[in-house]
């Protein structure tokens, strides 16, 4: 509903609010489910809390929350994307740059999934309390929510695709430095990394779903973007439990971390550009260039102010030197 409301200029920083939100609030509940759990035990007071949030959620769903149908329809007066065939196929694979975000998508929580399964018992096998291990685990979520205010509004200025091949290589490398992580500090560094790669994924995928449909087939195709997205959740905990059991959860993280690099570089092959937004390394450059010709420019006027006071001052003496020449002649 966001996506509706915010036009085109403004998604990416929208989708980074929304989802900031939520995985704050995610950290936020690993944080307290995990101090509830060490304090209270598994059973039953961590689920009091779920159970709380959910009915909060269900309330502010039924009488704060209201319809964007009319938005979508003004958009879709002046859209001239075209309207999609085969909604299902294009946005599952046949669309390049839909394809290209809805596998990527799938391969994200596919990685993530394995984080959330094996983790804590990661950390459990390296003997970290059941707090510590709250604790770490809300690093992760923690650095993926706060970072996406900043993410998603960067999606709005460089081409998406160098966002989404660069998160997912930020993912790998963090999932490469937990499978061999041993104490606290490392495990929080290599968990925000994690995380601060995520965010650079997560809210660019929902905005180039929009920028690659009509709005009349949005909601269709962000719907099934999210099937496939959220098949990694399921798809992960199957495929990671095997790896786990066959070879152990260190071979699970460089396996899916392997994968999860691939997955960016692919990404960026295959997508093309849909605007004229610059490559994420041409902005950079290009802010770097900006701000040195600012300097110059500032150093330049400064020169220039003290050339000009110079030159004011020595026009005074002239000015004076001829009054008092013409006096002299009783002109």
């Amino acid at each position: 509903m966001k996506i509706d409301l915010a036009g085109e200029r403004d998604r990416g920083l929208a989708m980074g609010l929304n989802e900031f939100a939520g995985y704050l609030a995610v950290a936020l509940a690993a944080l307290a489910s995990g101090w509830i759990a060490g304090n209270y035990g598994l059973r039953p007071f961590p689920f009091y809390l779920g159970i709380g949030l959910s009915a909060a959620g269900l309330l502010a769903t039924l009488f704060l929350v209201k319809d964007t149908h009319a938005h979508v329809e003004t958009e879709a007066a002046v859209s001239k994307t075209p309207r999609l065939k085969r909604i299902f196929w294009d946005t599952t694979w046949g669309h390049k740059n839909l394809g290209s975000v809805t596998f990527t998508g799938l391969v994200n929580n596919l990685n993530d999934g394995m984080v959330w399964g094996l983790l804590p018992l990661m950390l459990a096998q390296r003997s970290f309390s059941l707090s510590e291990t709250g604790l770490l685990a809300a690093v992760y979520p923690a650095v993926w929510g706060v970072s996406q205010i900043f993410t998603g509004r960067l999606s709005d200025y460089v081409c998406k695709k160098d966002l989404l091949m660069w998160g997912m290589i930020l993912q790998g490398v963090a999932l490469f430095g937990v499978s061999s992580a041993e104490v606290s500090g490392s495990f929080v560094f290599w968990l925000s990394l994690l995380g601060f790669g995520t965010a650079l994924v997560y809210p660019t995928f929902l905005a180039s779903i929009a920028d690659n449909t009509h709005p009349h087939d949005r909601a269709h195709s962000l719907g099934i973007f999210r099937f496939w997205r959220d098949m990694g959740y399921a798809t992960g905990a199957f495929l990671c439990g095997l790896l786990a059991d066959y070879a152990g959860m260190s071979f699970s993280f460089l396996i899916v971390a392997m994968i999860t690099v691939l997955t960016g570089l692919g990404a960026k092959y295959r997508m093309r550009c849909e605007t004229s937004h610059p490559e994420l390394w041409n902005w950079i450059r290009s802010g770097i260039s900006r701000s040195g010709d600012r300097t110059q420019s500032v150093e330049s006027g400064r020169s220039m102010g003290g050339s000009s006071e110079q030159q004011l001052a020595a026009s005074a003496v002239k000015s004076r030197k001829v009054l008092l020449f013409l006096r002299g002649i009783n002109i």
